[in-house]
């Protein structure tokens, strides 16, 4: 089995980029999704995977129909909530040259009206529409 970490490839609508185009980009220049890996630590994510793999079992032994159940759905879904809060918790600031950003120091918003304000506040680094955050996912293939 292995896991894969990704996007949901999703356009962002002021731009003809998508969440795709985004990730690779971050992931070429910060390496942010193999530097959570690192830090979640496979230990965790293992442990992931048997609490998942646990709740499926618990599922089919209750009389939970077969079809509707994943050995690993619950990790996958705790997984992407991980990241969301590794970049809301700026875990990458100083860990990856460049971190934080430049663009997340003075504030860089698009979700604001007027997304260069002076006045706008810092934000986490990647998250400037949380797009990219939220199109996050992970999965497995046999």
């Amino acid at each position: 089995m292995r896991l894969h970490l990704g996007v949901q490839d999703i356009p962002y609508t002021n731009s003809d980029k998508t969440t795709g185009d985004v990730a690779q980009i971050l992931e070429s220049k910060y390496h942010v999704m193999e530097i959570y890996v690192e830090e979640v630590g496979t230990d965790n994510i293992a442990k992931a995977f048997e609490e998942s793999a646990r709740n499926a079992l618990e599922d089919l032994i209750s009389g939970a129909p077969a079809a509707g159940i994943s050995l690993t759905n619950d990790a996958a879904g705790e997984l992407e909530a991980a990241f969301r809060i590794f970049i809301d918790q700026k875990e990458l600031d100083y860990v990856v040259p460049g971190v934080p950003t430049q663009a997340s120091l003075k504030g860089v918003n698009h979700r604001f009206k007027r997304p260069y304000a002076k006045s706008n506040p810092v934000r986490p680094s990647f998250r400037d529409t949380g797009l990219y955050m939220a199109s996050m996912r992970a999965w497995t293939e046999e």
